[in-house]
């Protein structure tokens, strides 16, 4: 009895040890293909800093992002004739810390990706899943739904969306990941469609697994891939799309420090004081090119059609 125990327990130690190993594995052949992309590295370095920067904020502030220093209005960069070395990237129109707005910025920025991504992605794999593996008139309504969503464009209908619930960070984000959603809806069914047919999903079903099993356990799995790299690239849409309706004012309201609301309240000195509305515009562009430099990684990687042998 102790030796057929032992013999167990040393069977359980190596199947666990060849799966570390296989899990290494994988994860050492994500990294090479990811990393042969050399915009993709750079995209995640740029994006890895971001997030040390809006974690560490109050830390790397200069200032507090909503105190006005009466003596400083719409000073210019430090570089430009009239700067002052503690305000580096100069001052807005009620002498608030431009360069301390932008760090807390991030914070906003990464907040709402994670929000409208993780509503979007949970609530378009669900839909996505009961449309493809259903099938029929379940199938059908869903898609034209979809579809119906898909027909207006993203912006105009956000805006709709906030005009009902009200102006508010959180308001946007529910309208952006209403939004964003039938694109997590038809991947997912796309996925399941080609997966509901195949071999070991056929073995499950006769062995007996109940429709929740083979939905979330058997094929899900096996999806996850692209609704990844959509998942990545939605989250730039999502920063782009909130910075658009702050500079709208149908997102975050001031005085709070989000790239689009800095935008709208700085678009009356755009002449006169260019820096104001440049800084916050380049925060986007950065972090959205960032985040789409890494979608395209994820995608390579991911993707066994596009790994080189």
């Amino acid at each position: 009895m102790t030796k057929n125990a032992s013999a167990a327990a040393a069977t359980q130690d190596t199947l666990e040890q060849e799966s570390r190993n296989a899990t290494k594995a994988m994860l050492l052949e994500f990294w090479y293909y990811f990393s042969q992309n050399k915009g993709a590295v750079l995209g995640l370095a740029v994006f890895v800093l971001l997030v040390l920067v809006a974690l560490f904020a109050p830390l790397v502030a200069p200032h507090d992002p909503d105190v006005q220093y009466r003596d400083s209005f719409l000073v210019p960069p430090v570089w430009l004739e009239g700067g002052k070395a503690a305000f580096l990237l100069g001052t807005d129109a009620v002498g608030r810390d431009i360069l301390s707005r932008l760090i807390f910025g991030a914070r906003f920025s990464l907040f709402i990706g994670i929000v409208v991504v993780t509503i979007a992605l949970v609530g378009g794999i669900v839909i996505g899943l009961v449309a493809g593996y259903m099938r029929g008139f379940v199938d059908t309504f869903i898609m034209r739904v979809m579809d119906i969503i898909l027909a207006f464009p993203s912006l105009l209908l956000a805006l709709v969306l906030v005009a009902i619930l009200g102006p508010g960070l959180m308001n946007a984000m529910i309208a952006i990941a209403i939004v964003l959603q039938p694109h997590f809806v038809r991947l997912t069914r796309a996925a399941v469609l080609s997966e509901r047919s195949r071999d070991y999903v056929v073995a499950a079903k006769v062995a007996g697994a109940g429709h929740f099993r083979l939905m979330f356990k058997t094929i899900l799995p096996n999806c996850l891939a692209p609704l990844i790299v959509q998942a990545t690239l939605s989250f730039s849409n999502a920063i782009l799309d909130a910075a658009a309706l702050g500079f709208l004012g149908m997102g975050a309201q001031p005085p709070t420090p989000e790239w689009g609301t800095m935008l709208a309240e700085a678009r009356e000195f755009i002449l006169r004081a260019w820096w104001v509305v440049t800084f916050p515009g380049l925060a986007i562009l950065i972090t959205v090119l960032a985040i789409n430099l890494v979608g395209d990684g994820l995608r390579d990687a991911l993707d066994p059609k596009l790994k080189r042998s």
